[in-house]
Parts: structure tokens; C-alpha cells; sequence
């Protein structure tokens, strides 16, 4: 889909290939630091404005007179235009146009010149979303958001439209029509703008392969909508289903618990480009009894190959607990684990042991689980026809 190819296409042509550097303090602003008073503006739905909201649900709904839509996992934003006035608003309603100025400045070149928009601003690094960059932007220097901006901008991904342009307010309206509206509002928007349409479709076989194949891209899950519906500010009218990131992961070790008597953590491995078996992080969520349980399956296994790429650390020279040293193990087992990212080439937490997996051949179990889509299957097909 056009859209969703412009998203990463822009991103990896505009942005710079320094790796981010993760910085825990990094949008740690409270939202009220960010309170600023909204200027008037000429339009029937103004700012401060509520948007409509989701309520999280564990399964897609089935049935007819539904529209499902991704779940970007970005900054919730609704745009207000009207001449050369624009507005960007966050979910908790405060002000964000100095944080996004391209996004702005792409607004202002737009043929339309009387709208509001409700959209996601995402932004995409090496072929998925990358929640740490929108953080950095949330900085009080306009020096250092110009240039992010020119590092690595931003896309407006729309899916709902809430004032044409003709400047009629259209909340009232179903969300058949409304969709309707805002299809015929991007067909006047160039393919290369920061603004997109966010795919939907009322196809649920669609939206489960959503949840399945783009957990890689950064996406959350699935949202769901009632056709039949208005805009309901402010209302949990919607519904939200999150997805569980999983993978498929080799045990190539293991770490004994302090006291040795029980399996501390599970290492888990995947195969690289070149056939090798790369530590990728660890697995330790048991509870006492499957500690113990777990020194029958992988101790037999002590003594194999391990993990023939990139290894484990061992202990530090400070340390004299058995507990840091490492057991390499023969690499036959598989099992699935529930992790929340994935980034420079290991998972960034600890992951949960879901099951084992005997039904997976340990070759199997390939980065291509968890890396950016960039070589593999395009977001564009994944996601399929917008709606």
C-alpha cells in the first residue's frame, strides 16, 4: 500500500544512519510541563478537543459492520487547519506543533485549507517504528527539534476525519462517511506528503495477519471500529487489541541460580545470515518448582556447541558467584517466549517463557522473527488494500 511504503521510504531516505542512543530520561516530561494556551482558531471543532478513545479488549471483534485499522505505535495527534493557521494537539490535549515543525509545514502545503484531522505521528528507523525518536523530540530547545526534524521526520498516519474542506463538521456522521470523506480528502494530498492514510479494512482475516507478521515493525496490535458510529469525543467507543510479541528461540545455555540446586535463567539464541547461533538474551521467568524441574531437561544437554556466534558475557573480574558463569548447551531445544522489543540485536528485558516448542526445528529459529521488514515481505503487502 502507497502509503505505508511512503512511511518507510521517507524515513530511511531522510534520516541519518547514526544508531539513537537510548536515553532513559528521554521524553520524561510531565504533561502538564507541556500546558501551553491554544491561540483561536476559525474552525467548528477547536482546541482544546477531546478525541475519541479506546478500550483494550483481548480478542478482534468478528461479525459485519466492523473497520479494523493498525495500531501505530506513536504520538496520538489531531491537526486543525484553517488558512495558514495550524495546530497540532496530543491526546491529553496540549500543544505539539513545536515538537513536529515538519508535520506543520507539510499541513501548510496541503490544497486543502480548512480542516481537522485525527491521525498517529510516527517515526520510522531502519524499517520500524521507533517510539524512542518521537522522545527526543519532547525538548524545550528549538535548535535541537529542527534538527531531529531534519534527522529523522515524522509521518502523519490519518484515519479519521472530523472537519472536511469545505470546513463542515462531520463528527455526526457515521464512520462509513466519514471514511468515505476523508479518502476523497487524499486523493488532492501529494504521495509524497508527511500526511498518509492509515490502511483499514473490514476484512478480520486481514487484521489477524496484522497481529501476526508486523509485532517486527513496531506495530501495537489492531483497532476496531463500528461503521455505524459517530466521533464520540472523549469516549471509550472504540477498541483496542494488543499485540503479543513473540519468537521462537534457541536454548544454547543456561545460568545456575546462586545457590546451584535449580536453573537460574535460560539463554536464548538465534541463527544468523552466516548459519550462526547469536546470544540474543535470556529467559528466568519460573517460579521454584520449575526451577528445579528445569535442571532434568538441559542438563543431559551440558557440553554441546553452545552458541557458535556472538556468546554470552561471562562474570566480571569483581564477581566470584558460580551463578554469572555460563553452561553452553547442545542447541536442540526451542522454545517461544513473549518479549516487549527487540533492538541492537538482543531483546532489551528480560522475556517470559511461554512453551517449548518441539514442533520447531532449532534452524528455524532466524533473526527474521524479530529484525525490520527492510529485505524481507514489504509492509505495503503485509498490510494488503486500504479499505
Amino acid at each position: 500500500m502507497r502509503h505505508i511504503k511512503a512511511c518507510m521510504s521517507l524515513a530511511r531516505s531522510k534520516s541519518r544512519s547514526q544508531k539513537l542512543t537510548s536515553d532513559v530520561t528521554a521524553g520524561a516530561v510531565p504533561a502538564d510541563n507541556l500546558k501551553v494556551s491554544f491561540p483561536r482558531i476559525s474552525l467548528p471543532v477547536r482546541p482544546p478537543f477531546a478525541p475519541m478513545e479506546a478500550k483494550s479488549v483481548l480478542q478482534i471483534p468478528a461479525g459485519n459492520g466492523w473497520l479494523y485499522e493498525p495500531k501505530w505505535d506513536g504520538f496520538r495527534a489531531v491537526a486543525f487547519r484553517s488558512g495558514d493557521q495550524v495546530l497540532l494537539q496530543s491526546k491529553s490535549r496540549q500543544p505539539l506543533g513545536r515538537y513536529f515543525p515538519e508535520l506543520v509545514d507539510a499541513i501548510r502545503l496541503l490544497p486543502q485549507n480548512k480542516f481537522v484531522l485525527d491521525g498517529e505521528i510516527v517515526i520510522s528507523r531502519g524499517g520500524r517504528l521507533s517510539f524512542d525518536d518521537l522522545l527526543l523530540r519532547i525538548h524545550p530547545a528549538a535548535s535541537r527539534v529542527r534538527r531531529l526534524a531534519t534527522e529523522t521526520p515524522c509521518t502523519y498516519f490519518v484515519f479519521d476525519i472530523l472537519v472536511d474542506d469545505r470546513g463542515q463538521r462531520v463528527t455526526g456522521l457515521p464512520l462509513d462517511e466519514r471514511r468515505g470523506r476523508l479518502r476523497a480528502f487524499f486523493r488532492r494530498v501529494p504521495r509524497d506528503s508527511r500526511l498518509q492514510l492509515s490502511p483499514a479494512t473490514t476484512a478480520r482475516h486481514a487484521a489477524e495477519r496484522w497481529m501476526q507478521e508486523l509485532g517486527a515493525a513496531g506495530f501495537d496490535g489492531v483497532v476496531a471500529k463500528r461503521l455505524d458510529q459517530p466521533y464520540l469525543s472523549s469516549q471509550r467507543a472504540m477498541e483496542k487489541i494488543k499485540r503479543l510479541r513473540t519468537a521462537d528461540c534457541v536454548v544454547g545455555g543456561f545460568r545456575y541460580s546462586e545457590k546451584r540446586n535449580q536453573i537460574g535463567s535460560l539463554l536464548l539464541g538465534l541463527y544468523n545470515q552466516q548459519g550462526q547461533l547469536d546470544h540474543v538474551g535470556f529467559t528466568s521467568s519460573f517460579n521454584r518448582e520449575d526451577r528445579r524441574a528445569l535442571k532434568k531437561v538441559v542438563e543431559p544437554l551440558v557440553g554441546g556447541t553452545g552458541f557458535t556466534g556472538r556468546a554470552p558475557g561471562g562474570p566480571s573480574r569483581w564477581s566470584t558467584r558460580r551463578s554469572d558463569q555460563w553452561q553452553p548447551l547442545d542447541p536442540k531445544l526451542v522454545c517461544e517466549v513473549q518479549y516487549d522489543h527487540f533492538a541492537g540485536g538482543r531483546f532489551r528485558h528480560g522475556t517470559k517463557f511461554l512453551r517449548w516448542r518441539p514442533d520447531k526445528a532449532p534452524q528455524q529459529c532466524t533473526f527474521e522473527q524479530v529484525l525490520p521488514l527492510s529485505g524481507r515481505k514489504g509492509l505495503m503487502e503485509l498490510l494488503g488494500t486500504a479499505a
